[in-house]
């Protein structure tokens, strides 16, 4: 396990193995919360006092601190918002309704999150382009064949997870944002569920568009990041007015809204959400993403091999690279069993996980999983397996 002496929660024997839903928060990040809320509260961007200036030095301190961790070109490519659902909807109702055209298409997978989904189908219903489906291996895992094989002259778009929040496969980005540039399409990407556990370099991937939430990489909650190319992003029209992302307005009618990133950003943002957030990152980079990585897969080499000695168990996607683990016992109901688990204070996610057309895929609309992080250790993997192994207790729990 990596610096689990820093997450308070868990010292009562809590076994958490939902973090692909939302990750737990180290000490630092909660102290710089708290920070902000007992000594030196003030909006940002509105005062010319002490607190208030240094309000704006911590929450731009953070943009700067997001540019680095994900190698962008500017600050102003970085906007705050309330999560990667709030990002995408911006992407797609503030750019790509002016951007696509009735017949053009878009690409994505079936493996989606519904936050790089619903957004599409609303939108396509408006305008009229085609979204398609680029088809999933018997791994269920995104390969470059396929994405090449559903390109086409009017392929405009494609919008993938890095990491898909139900199978955990990871995609070959690089390689899929080369075949973007070269094609002359603009690639979104999902980083919700990949930014706590991957480096991540926009620049080296050619990302066009990127969001993702602060509380999938031991952040808060109700914060997050939309990523865009900044002579991209400058034609994003807001969705949102109102104060601080404007210069003048007047009775006549006339406005003026001011540049990046303010222009996107309107109204108190959270910014104890922010800071905590930068908190965050300065976290993940003191432990170094690679560590992160490669304990997680030591720890899903482990959880695999364990799991296969329990009866009647049927495992999704053991073969993917990140620490995410999809599973059935028998007949029984995901949620039953996660119910049963509960009781021994082991946490893990039962149901469809908000990728609801990937039932279409793996003929199983409820699974199990088991999503690890760093502060998971191998003794929690040996407790889970030993309650699998009395399945047959698992309708008890309910009566």
């Amino acid at each position: 396990m990596l610096n689990r002496e820093d997450f308070e929660i868990l010292n009562d024997g809590l076994i958490y193995f939902d973090n692909a839903a939302t990750t737990m928060k180290p000490r630092c990040v909660v102290d710089s919360i708290v920070e902000y809320y007992t000594k030196y509260t003030a909006n940002a961007h509105r005062g010319d006092y002490d607190n208030s200036l240094r309000v704006d030095k911590k929450y731009e301190g953070v943009r700067e601190k997001v540019k680095n961790f994900i190698n962008a070109d500017s600050v102003k490519e970085i906007i705050f918002t309330k999560g990667s659902t709030e990002s995408f909807n911006m992407i797609i109702f503030g750019f790509m309704s002016v951007y696509l055209k009735k017949g053009d298409e878009v690409l994505l997978t079936k493996g989606e999150h519904a936050s790089n989904v619903l957004p599409w189908l609303n939108l396509s219903k408006k305008i009229g382009f085609n979204i398609k489906y680029i088809e999933l291996d018997e791994n269920y895992r995104v390969t470059l064949d396929a994405v090449k094989k559903n390109i086409s002259d009017k392929t405009k778009v494609i919008s993938l997870a890095h990491i898909t929040n139900a199978i955990g496969d990871v995609r070959p980005i690089e390689e899929i944002g080369k075949l973007c540039l070269e094609n002359d399409i603009l690639f979104v990407l999902d980083a919700t569920q990949s930014i706590g556990h991957l480096k991540i370099d926009v620049k080296k991937y050619n990302i066009s568009f990127m969001g993702f939430s602060a509380h999938k990489m031991l952040g808060p909650t109700g914060v997050g990041v939309l990523y865009g190319k900044e002579e991209i992003l400058e034609n994003l029209v807001p969705i949102e007015y109102g104060g601080g992302m404007n210069t003048a307005f007047s009775s006549d009618g006339y406005y003026e809204i001011k540049s990046l990133p303010a222009r996107l950003e309107a109204g108190t943002r959270n910014i104890a959400g922010v800071i905590g957030m930068g908190s965050a990152i300065d976290y993940l980079t003191s432990v170094g993403m690679d560590k992160i990585h490669n304990y997680e897969m030591e720890l899903k080499k482990y959880l695999i091999n364990r799991m296969k000695s329990i009866p009647n168990i049927k495992l999704y996607n053991e073969d993917n690279d990140s620490g995410v683990l999809l599973f059935n016992v028998g007949n029984y109901f995901s949620q039953d069993v996660a119910i049963y688990l509960n009781q021994f204070k082991i946490c893990i996610r039962a149901g469809n996980h908000c990728a609801k057309m990937l039932h279409e895929v793996i003929c199983s609309s409820n699974t199990c999983r088991v999503s690890l992080y760093l502060y998971n250790n191998k003794e929690e993997i040996d407790k889970l397996v030993d309650a699998l192994m009395n399945q047959d207790k698992i309708l008890d729990t309910l009566v």
